[in-house]
């Protein structure tokens, strides 16, 4: 029996999307709020995240609003290294349920990306990334929560085998990371989908869900 992946509807927006880094675009009031995101593997509380997602002619475009008080930026440069250890929202696209490949980005709270290609096994290949011309990203900081907006072209998703027939198979995902006694920090691994693993593990088939986009 086939599995049946957890979905989300995105709506068609109608007009063109321009994004801030804010989700103060009205046209956000149209989207669907998901907001039930879990940890399976640790006993901590979640803050409260917002997702949404909406899609124009040209492009689908996510929003995440992350209420956190004590967010965790590491400051040292803007290497692969740096934005892994920091706090971060992420989004997986697959081609199929092999994984082979999918595509991962991954932002902190600063906009960076971290954006690469992968396939089983975690083989990551971070000399991939999305074209710059067909992602656009921004994001805001306050003192009780942070914002990330990514807009992303559709032909870049079709071209890359991940929309397909108004679908995109997608994990969506957020490393916290606390501040232990020693002054060291401990990531929470939260997830839209539980992948019903022991170990945190989002590169897994059973942690993607669907994004389905209403009106194709």
């Amino acid at each position: 029996m086939k599995n049946v992946l957890r979905s989300y509807i995105v709506k068609n927006s109608k007009e063109i999307l321009k994004i801030t880094g804010r989700g103060d675009n009205k046209l956000w009031e149209s989207a669907h709020c998901l907001t039930d995101f879990i940890s399976p593997w640790d006993s901590k509380d979640v803050h409260k995240i917002e997702f949404k997602s909406l899609w124009d002619k040209y492009k689908i475009v996510f929003f995440f609003k992350v209420n956190d008080s004590e967010v965790h930026i590491d400051p040292a440069d803007d290497s692969i290294k740096s934005i892994n250890n920091s706090d971060r929202v992420e989004l997986f696209f697959r081609s199929d349920q092999y994984l082979d490949p999918y595509y991962c980005l991954e932002i902190d709270p600063l906009g960076r990306i971290m954006d690469f290609m992968a396939r089983p096994d975690k083989q990551f290949d971070f000399n991939w990334n999305w074209k710059h011309q067909e992602i656009e990203v921004k994001s805001a900081v306050s003192t009780t929560f942070f914002t990330v907006e990514i807009a992303i072209s559709l032909s870049s998703m079709t071209n890359l085998g991940l929309l397909k027939n108004g679908r995109i198979e997608t994990g969506i995902y957020r490393a916290k990371y606390n501040r232990l006694e020693d002054g060291n920090f401990d990531p929470t691994w939260i997830t839209w989908v539980d992948p019903n693993t022991k170990m945190p593990n989002f590169h897994i088939s059973s942690s993607f869900g669907v994004l389905e986009l209403e009106e194709f």
